[in-house]
């Protein structure tokens, strides 16, 4: 089918600009993270081990939604995460992000979200859940999905972040307000001891 090749090349291509944007600006380092679109009943995802910064049209592995298949073992380690939100939530874009700031606030918060104290972050976040699970487990999956149902991003204890969209673009600027609205209050709290 010409338009379905026509959109994996396009979504690949997209998968590389982001990935490169998220190095670029310090919310990943190159080998960590991943990024996925759905694409029908399936979803394109970077492979386990791709620097996010040189993604080409192989660092990009196409897998079912439902189930499982060989190319498994090549894709991202958390594509079972990503599976679990497709399944669960109206996602069509999803980026995992080691963010520092978000890990960080992760470590040190007394309760199961972060609420940012910035006024661009209360209003377009609100709170972010705070979600755990083991690395690519089916724990992570369901925790994550759940708390994506009702939030745009949510943050792995001592992982790092999940943002979803409609398209990578709105997924990489909630990626970028979680980390902004984390450095802030991290700093803010840093002031106020």
């Amino acid at each position: 089918m010409p338009d379905v090749t026509y959109s994996r090349i396009i979504m690949w291509q997209e998968i590389s600009k982001i990935g490169k944007k998220l190095v670029d600006h310090g919310l990943v380092e190159s080998h960590f993270g991943n990024i996925s679109v759905r694409i029908g009943n399936k979803m394109l995802i970077t492979r386990s081990g791709s620097a996010l910064d040189e993604i080409t049209e192989n660092s990009v592995v196409e897998v079912e939604l439902e189930g499982t298949s060989g190319l498994d073992m090549i894709a991202s380690s958390e594509a079972i995460v990503h599976r679990a939100i497709y399944k669960d939530t109206s996602a069509l874009a999803i980026i995992h992000a080691h963010c520092q700031f978000a890990v960080t606030l992760s470590l040190l918060a007394d309760s199961d979200s972060i609420v940012p104290v910035d006024s661009e972050g209360q209003y377009f976040l609100h709170e972010v859940p705070i979600v755990k699970g083991g690395i690519g487990t089916p724990e992570l999956a369901k925790n994550t999905a759940r708390a994506l149902a009702e939030h745009k991003g949510a943050i792995i204890y001592s992982h790092g972040t999940f943002a979803t969209g409609k398209i990578l673009e709105e997924a990489y600027v909630v990626t970028t307000q979680i980390e902004h609205s984390c450095a802030i209050k991290y700093r803010y709290d840093m002031a106020m001891k």
